[in-house]
């Protein structure tokens, strides 16, 4: 019996035959290869490019977006500006007015204390017209009573009354003037024609 033997290795024939199938597929002839070198420098200057532009677009998307908000600070900067003037104008009017308060409120504290001072003046005048009225008052009873007396010939009696008269200090607040104006002599000359008749 005769056993086949499988052969361990191709033979050469077999060999030979794709021998040059493995050396027509990994060695390229020179102008594949010059068009892949120049395949991979179109990729890789395709890719560069796309990167550029990436970049150029950021560029002028972050410049835009900086002009923006630029903008829009000087805006804020603008209106804080306008509003500072403003709290300024208001605050310069708030303190014109409030001078000017002041300068009245003054105004008003001397007009109140002259006023005080011209009440003040007028009561002691009115407290010294009220005794001056009373006294005269006072002193004018007494003169009528001496007159009468004077007059009824009691010159003892009137003697008596112009004493008490003159005890009391009454005599210096009889009037001086007629209020008649009938000619005739006023209390006090009438008083001091009676005193001049009687001592």
């Amino acid at each position: 019996m005769s056993e086949e033997k499988t052969p361990l290795s191709p033979t050469p024939e077999a060999n030979q035959e794709g021998k040059p199938e493995s050396t027509g597929r990994s060695k390229l002839t020179h102008g594949q290869q010059q068009r892949r070198q120049k395949s991979v420098f179109q990729y890789i200057t395709i890719l560069f490019g796309a990167a550029f532009l990436l970049l150029l677009f950021t560029f002028v998307m972050e410049r835009r977006q900086n002009e923006l908000l630029q903008q829009q600070n000087q805006q804020q900067i603008d209106t804080l500006q306008q509003s500072s003037v403003s709290a300024v104008q208001s605050l310069n009017n708030l303190v014109s007015e409030n001078d000017a308060l002041k300068e009245k409120v003054q105004e008003l504290e001397d007009a109140k204390a002259q006023l005080e001072g011209k009440v003040a003046g007028l009561e002691m005048q009115n407290t010294d017209l009220t005794a001056k009225l009373d006294k005269t008052s006072s002193a004018m009873d007494w003169f009528w009573q001496i007159d009468e007396a004077y007059a009824r010939g009691k010159y003892s009696l009137c003697r008596s009354l112009i004493r008490s008269l003159e005890d009391a200090g009454l005599a210096d607040s009889l009037p001086t003037e007629s209020v008649t104006d009938n000619g005739r002599f006023s209390p006090a000359d009438r008083y001091q024609e009676i005193y001049d008749k009687v001592f």
